[in-house]
């Protein structure tokens, strides 16, 4: 805890000295990256890779069709290999 109060007090007063323009510049920079594109792409992924993780169900593969409008589901630890 004294550790976190440290650290928000030298953010403090680095960030006082720095003054308002290098806050603004900070800021406009954060904004463009967190806004970006690519960055909302490698977030979304990042999730999407968690959520697989951390999913308890068993992932499906399909198997072999047994007609044009049947599909069979297995779990992929039960697919023989």
């Amino acid at each position: 805890m004294l550790r976190l109060i440290i650290g928000v007090a030298a953010g403090y007063v680095l960030g006082a000295k720095a003054g308002r323009v290098r806050y603004e510049q900070i800021s406009k920079t954060t904004r463009a990256i967190s806004e970006s594109p690519v960055t909302r792409k490698v977030v979304l992924m990042g999730r999407q890779k968690l959520a697989d993780k951390l999913n308890t169900q068993p992932k499906l593969e399909p198997m072999v069709p047994l007609d044009e409008r049947t599909t069979i589901l297995v779990p992929q630890d039960q697919l023989r290999r």
